[in-house]
């Protein structure tokens, strides 16, 4: 199942990242609910100029979007604070999004 698999492929993400009951920011955001929420749109994270600003400018983070960002990370949004480089494999990217999404509001 595509989630099992993303919980497998989050792992990469846990260093900076959180999910589920409880979760808190870290040196990245809490990423409950992120599927469908404006990009850099938690109030109490301080996000990258560039990320801050395209939510702004009202882009939000759905299939595309994460897709494009977890594949190319610097590329899709110059200056992100995020040191991941990105996944190299298709699958885990959708994975991955599958699994954020099991954590929406």
């Amino acid at each position: 199942e595509l989630v099992k698999a993303g919980e497998k492929s989050f792992k990469k993400c846990k260093a900076c990242h959180q999910v589920g009951e409880g979760a808190k920011n870290k040196s990245g955001p809490q990423l409950n609910g992120v599927v469908g929420r404006a990009i850099g749109g938690l109030d109490d994270f301080k996000y990258s100029k560039n990320m801050a600003a395209m939510g702004a400018e009202g882009v939000v983070w759905n299939d595309e979007t994460l897709a494009a960002f977890l594949a190319k990370p610097k590329a899709y949004i110059k200056g992100t604070k995020m040191s991941f480089s990105g996944f190299k494999k298709e699958k885990d990217i959708a994975a991955t999004i599958e699994y954020l999404k099991s954590f929406s509001e």
